[in-house]
């Protein structure tokens, strides 16, 4: 006989401000242990220094959390000029220094070079795995491993702010996965001539979701503790705050299937149906709109199942 899981059986997306000072996968067991899920994940890595939009996947929304991780994301990232660190942020400790002689339009141009398709080497301090172990583990020891270069886009790079005096910008980048803003304001500060380096990052959307959604640690508390003391059942007040799980596939063609075709398709079983598209869709019960999984024709051009829900 299995083990029991602790927690509720939860599904659903949570738009997460993280808080600065804690990791992203701190920030996931706390909202976890606020909403007692028996099963949680987050869609892509905040740095401590970072704020903002994490999505925390609960339950079977876990197994579409990689079309949130593929998605495209908007930062506001803060960057001090004229002074390199180890680790390209605030963080880290400062390894160059240089004076800033720059003008407002050199600073323009530098901006915007960085628009477009291009290659970056993922920082040593990153949380992407080689052999097991995360870049920032061999970083800590001095140990430089070997890192793949990756395909990136820059959408977009707007300079919003310029404070001299203090060797300031700030500036907004909507980019795809994978993209470290980090490495952008390093290589910025390469090309000026002056180093720069982060001092604040802030995750303002994940692809479509709206950022007035997003909740934080400390309202989520309150609102569990405020349940507690009017010894009101937590999850009346905290679940209406989730999103359903189908929003993580924004923009995926919808089938919607009869009663008998859903049954099927739950039981992992192929249901002749008529002029299914390409590719992956959304399954959508049409007798009560209900998400049942993603879907795809197999060879015979019937509907089968790619990710279906263990609970449809």
């Amino acid at each position: 006989m299995g083990r029991r899981q602790k927690g509720r059986a939860i599904d659903g997306i949570l738009l997460l401000n993280k808080p600065t000072g804690i990791s992203s996968s701190k920030a996931l067991q706390i909202a976890k242990g606020i909403y007692f899920a028996q099963k949680a994940g987050h869609t892509g890595a905040l740095d401590p220094l970072a704020t903002g939009m994490l999505p925390i996947c609960f339950g079977e929304a876990t197994k579409f959390s990689q079309f949130l991780l593929d998605t495209d994301k908007t930062y506001v990232v803060r960057a001090k000029l004229g002074e390199r660190t180890d680790t390209s942020d605030s963080d880290g400790e400062i390894v160059e220094t240089k004076p800033v002689n720059i003008t407002q339009q050199q600073l323009v141009d530098a901006v915007k070079s960085f628009e477009g398709e291009s290659d970056q080497y993922p920082s040593m301090y990153s949380a992407l795995k080689y052999e097991g172990k995360p870049l920032y583990y061999y970083a800590r020891q001095g140990i430089e491993v070997p890192r793949k270069c990756r395909k990136i886009n820059v959408f977009s790079l707007t300079l919003d702010e310029v404070d001299f005096d203090n060797n300031e910008i700030q500036m907004t980048a909507h980019v795809s996965k994978g993209t470290y803003i980090r490495t952008i304001v390093d290589d910025l500060g390469e090309k000026l001539g002056c180093g720069a380096h982060v001092i604040m990052l802030h995750r303002s959307a994940v692809g479509h979701y709206p950022a007035e959604q997003m909740m934080s640690l400390d309202e989520l508390q309150a609102i569990l503790d405020d349940a507690k003391a009017n010894d009101i059942t937590p999850s009346e007040k905290l679940d209406p705050l989730l999103l359903p799980m189908d929003t993580a596939l924004h923009g995926m063609t919808e089938v919607l299937v009869t009663d008998g075709q859903a049954k099927a398709f739950s039981h992992g079983q192929a249901a002749t149906m008529p002029n299914l598209p390409d590719g992956e869709f959304k399954v959508i019960r049409q007798s009560d709109k209900r998400f049942m999984g993603i879907g795809e024709r197999n060879s015979d051009g019937q509907l089968k199942s790619k990710r279906g829900l263990s609970n449809a």
